[in-house]
């Protein structure tokens, strides 16, 4: 089952058509890996310790219905790829209105940042272990590394 999430929809995340404004699918996906992290060991100060973070290569969003104000939606996550290693990742981030029709999806290919190099690194065994929990979706891949930097998968 994935891990999932309710929020509720705030005024600020309204646009002028007084729907769910774009970017705030966006930033419910981000504020639920962070919450998936946290409630599997992860709270934000861990990483300070870690010297380690999260970043983002690509971020894709398929709207597919109408979120209105007073909302409440529930927001999970499953695990799309996964590098050997740890150190890619991507997630499928499925928004679903009250009602429980899916109203986005979210994809996000990322990986980890050592925050004093400000390269890529390799995360601690512990935190690969963490992430490579979440339920895998469907279209679940290994992700390689190739030569460039760049992932496939």
């Amino acid at each position: 089952m994935p891990y999932t999430k309710q929020y509720p929809v705030r005024w600020a995340d309204l646009d002028p058509n007084g729907h769910m404004r774009h970017s705030a699918y966006n930033d419910y996906a981000a504020q639920h890996r962070l919450d998936y992290l946290h409630d599997h060991g992860f709270p934000l100060p861990k990483f300070a310790l870690l010297g380690i973070g999260p970043i983002l290569f690509r971020e894709e969003t398929r709207f597919l219905k109408e979120i209105s104000p007073n909302e409440t939606i529930t927001v999970g996550a499953q695990l799309a790829g996964h590098s050997p290693d740890g150190s890619r990742w991507r997630i499928v981030h499925t928004i679903y209105k009250a009602d429980g029709r899916e109203a986005a999806i979210v994809t996000v290919d990322g990986a980890w940042l050592d925050l004093r190099l400000r390269k890529l690194a390799v995360p601690p065994p512990e935190l690969a272990e963490a992430l490579s929990t979440l339920d895998r979706h469907s279209s679940f891949e290994i992700i390689e590394r190739r030569s460039s930097g760049e992932i496939s998968g």
